[in-house]
């Protein structure tokens, strides 16, 4: 494993060296395994002492030539400047066996540059749920950054109340967002536009700097990946929560958690962070939002395409966006990918919105369920039993004629997933210094289409997740 730090060095003029700050009495509590076995990472970084002196001493190999990135971004569509890694510094990147490079970057690292005042922390309240939740949606195939590792602290990070204090590594293919490719646009520092553009070209795109037009192709390919992770989330019912342009990855992964949730009872116009007053982010605005983000982004292209040729990029997003949310849904309801089978989904969804039910749990109930039956006891989820009784009909003529068996229908739909409620069940545990709860967590949804007797207690719904409030703050 060699530690390489290409972006700091390639892109200097974009970066401040700031060396990670230490929490009192830090402490290792969690680390990802088949994540350091994958890229070859030395077993002696995460033992609590070997871990301290690699990002906090003074020649420490991971915190010795850290560096904030500077962007900026569009917040709730206004256009902001003055963002950064406000909290978070990238340690550089590290490659596993099959050539992919991953970066290290390590959240809740103290002040930079680019803090605006703040105190550079995260909370253990925020850093857990960032830890899970992205793992959960790695495991569900929805593409994310993942969990390397967490430490706690007794020191008191003050947000609304003061909290325990945490930080954490996270891995992704780079920290690469819309925002920075917006903020050296605007600013019309455009020779390290360039530079940006033929780094993310060269290490992150090879495929497309060999077409004859690069730029293009790459518009074209974060377009593509960006509807494909968007179509995954509407599958799931995730919402992100806060899509600001800063949070979104050329990558097309889910990145920057914050006041995520999973729905529980079905609810198109789903928001469950306090501060989206008008609902911008909610679930069933979160396509619309995503091109809204990729137009954002385009503009920095435009010094390099035609506005035709931006339009020719954009305008893939609707068509490969419906193609996957189609396939996908139609797959979870045991039905073959044809267009006739559309309105048996749209009337399931209308049902599910009308009645009191469980998202995930009643694709997993319908998936177990016998078409060859007459009737079936999932109607008795629902208030209105002759639509049910009518939609059945309909709905297992179709499955019937379908090739799909019950197993490979079952593999489509989770059996648990990361609801908000389990969640606060392992931050209130940690927060007590007992992490058991967030490993026995982890490791359900480690294999979240398998119901077995570790996943059982993660596998119910909370009492009343629509009216859950989550905060930014972290």
């Amino acid at each position: 494993m060699q530690l390489t730090h290409h972006y700091a060095t390639e892109l200097a003029d974009t970066v401040s060296p700031v060396r990670p700050q230490s929490l009192s009495d830090i402490s290792l509590r969690m680390s990802n395994d088949s994540l350091i076995k994958q890229f070859n990472l030395p077993t002696e970084w995460f033992t609590q002492e070997g871990l301290v002196e690699q990002l906090f001493a003074e020649q420490g190999t991971l915190g010795k030539h850290a560096v904030a990135q500077k962007y900026g971004g569009h917040q709730f569509g206004q256009w902001n400047p003055y963002l950064g890694d406000g909290r978070g510094l990238l340690l550089g990147e590290v490659t596993n066996h099959s050539g992919e490079q991953f970066d290290l970057h390590l959240k809740g690292a103290g002040q930079t540059p680019y803090s605006r005042h703040a105190d550079g922390r995260a909370v253990l309240r925020s850093t857990l749920r960032e830890y899970i939740g992205s793992e959960a949606l790695h495991h569900l195939g929805i593409p994310s950054s993942r969990s390397l590792c967490l430490l706690t602290s007794n020191e008191r990070v003050y947000r609304e109340l003061p909290e325990p204090g945490a930080m954490m590594i996270r891995m992704a293919p780079s920290h690469l967002r819309f925002g920075h490719f917006e903020y050296y646009f605007h600013s019309k520092e455009l020779v390290i536009l360039d530079k940006l553009m033929d780094y993310t070209l060269t290490r992150h795109f090879p495929d497309c700097a060999t077409q004859t037009e690069p730029h293009k192709a790459l518009l074209k390919a974060i377009t593509l990946r960006t509807a494909r992770m968007v179509a995954l989330w509407q599958v799931h019912g995730f919402v992100h929560g806060v899509m600001n342009t800063d949070n979104m990855s050329i990558h097309g992964i889910t990145f920057d958690y914050g006041p995520y949730a999973f729905m529980e009872q079905f609810k198109s116009d789903a928001v469950f962070n306090h501060s989206d007053h008008e609902g911008r982010y909610a679930f069933d605005r979160q396509p619309g939002i995503a091109l809204w983000n990729l137009n954002a982004l385009a503009y920095a292209f435009s010094r390099y395409m035609s506005v035709d040729e931006i339009k020719d990029c954009l305008t893939r997003f609707e068509p490969a966006f419906l193609a996957i949310y189609r396939q996908t849904m139609l797959e979870r309801i045991g039905l073959d990918n044809d267009a006739e089978h559309e309105a048996c989904l749209n009337q399931w969804l209308s049902m599910l919105a009308q009645n009191p039910i469980d998202y995930t749990q009643s694709f997993r109930w319908l998936a177990d369920a016998e078409p060859e039956d007459q009737t079936t006891g999932l109607r008795d989820h629902f208030v209105d039993r002759n639509a049910f009784d009518g939609w059945w009909q309909d709905y297992r003529q179709r499955r019937q004629s379908c090739s799909h068996s019950k197993d490979a229908i079952l593999a489509r739909n989770p059996a648990v997933i990361a609801r908000t409620h389990s969640l606060q069940k392992a931050i209130e545990a940690a927060e007590q210094d007992d992490f058991s709860v967030a490993e026995q967590l982890l490791l359900a949804l480690n294999t979240p289409y398998q119901s077995t007797n570790a996943s059982e207690p993660f596998e119910q719904a909370g009492e009343n997740n629509e009216a859950v409030s989550l905060s930014c703050s972290s």
